[in-house]
């Protein structure tokens, strides 16, 4: 390969994996949505425009990083929030803040509602208030 054909490539795989956390970020928030009622995978892969299998990969993926998700398998399955799930308070310091905003600026502080709200109290605790 050649330094464009390398940089193409980086760049499309940096815009699919942008698109994969905005996808990501979407479901999280669907499943929050359902309050705990199981949602199908097809039903997911429909809202977000992908395959089933795409979901199925976003799920093992927010699994593996440590999103509390549940899934059944087979009919009436799907996905959902672990029950129980609620958030505990976090204590970061300036530079796991900076870290959180600087990531939330890479993906698109507006991209969602959640984010845009996300970036406000990260910008809010910064400024001590």
């Amino acid at each position: 390969m050649n330094a464009r054909t390398d940089l193409a490539a980086s760049s499309r795989d940096g815009h699919l994996a942008l698109r994969r956390v905005e996808r990501q970020q979407v479901l999280i928030e669907r499943l929050h949505a359902a309050h705990g009622r199981l949602l199908p995978a097809g039903a997911l892969a429909e809202q977000l425009g992908v395959s089933e299998r795409t979901v199925a990969r976003d799920v093992e993926r927010l699994r593996l990083s440590g999103v509390p998700l549940e899934v059944r398998p087979g009919r009436g399955g799907g996905v959902r929030l672990a029950h129980g799930t609620r958030p505990v308070p976090v204590h970061l310091d300036l530079p796991e803040i900076a870290a959180l905003m600087s990531s939330l600026a890479v993906l698109g502080p507006s991209v969602s509602d959640s984010a845009a709200s996300a970036m406000r109290k990260l910008a809010l605790a910064i400024a001590g208030g």
